[in-house]
């Protein structure tokens, strides 16, 4: 076989893998302290071991799934408690850079935001399919919006704060549904943020805020309950 062949068909089922494996564990298929064995997994997905074993590296990368000590890995169960603690620092850090601006008696940086506005335009043209992925666009936005505000610091603890709970943000990009009202919430907020009425643009940004912990609080609990109650047997 063409080895450019070859290499292509392995990141092709490397990939497969990788997309099938976040899905199901994001839906709970797979129990709780299970071992995730690269056999029945590689049997389950029609791929060998090599692309398991490579998605797995990546979904521990994303917190999805927990090392064993012997090097294994199975599904990382969310602490719903501690992601809610971490949704009131991220409120309390977007409200501050929004507000900042009117506070300083400056305003948001105008070019940032317009280009804020136009990439969230064209995906309202090309709205991408539903995918777990979204979520680095979502904190894309939201970190690119702080940083209008003129501080670097505090956008950058806006990330930091993102990246800790994006194990069940994943869950609100599911549907077709969710990522249109993403979107449709998100241009509302920069809109407003653009024209100076931050009044408007605070009180779209807690619906939107809002309406996201719901959605995440409640897939990530119906995953939780599924995997509690799950008995796939993974075990090789």
């Amino acid at each position: 076989m063409d080895p450019t062949l070859y290499t292509a068909e392995r990141g092709q089922a490397g990939e497969r893998a990788y997309t099938e494996l976040k899905r199901r564990l994001l839906v709970g298929e797979f129990p709780l302290r299970i071992r995730l064995g690269e056999e029945r997994l590689a049997a389950l997905l029609g791929v060998s071991r090599t692309p398991v074993r490579q998605a797995l590296a990546r979904l521990h990368a994303e917190r999805l799934v927990d090392r064993l000590p012997d090097g294994g890995y199975s599904p990382a169960a969310p602490n719903l408690v501690e992601i809610r603690q971490l949704y009131e620092v991220r409120r309390s850090l977007e409200m501050s850079a929004m507000l900042r601006p009117e506070e300083l008696g400056t305003r948001h940086d105008r070019d940032m935001i317009e280009s804020l506005r136009e990439d969230w335009r064209a995906l309202r043209l090309d709205t991408p399919d539903p995918d777990p992925g979204f979520v680095l666009l979502d904190e894309s936005f939201h970190v690119r919006l702080a940083e209008a505000s003129g501080n670097a610091a505090l956008a950058e603890l806006l990330g930091v704060v993102n990246e800790r709970i994006r194990i069940v943000r994943m869950h609100d990009f599911l549907t077709e549904e969710r990522i249109d009202r993403t979107i449709t919430q998100h241009l509302g907020i920069v809109e407003a943020v653009g024209t100076g009425d931050l009044d408007t643009a605070h009180r779209r940004f807690t619906m939107h805020l809002g309406e996201s912990i719901a959605v995440v609080e409640e897939r990530a609990t119906r995953a939780l309950a599924k995997m509690m109650a799950s008995d796939f047997g993974i075990t090789t």
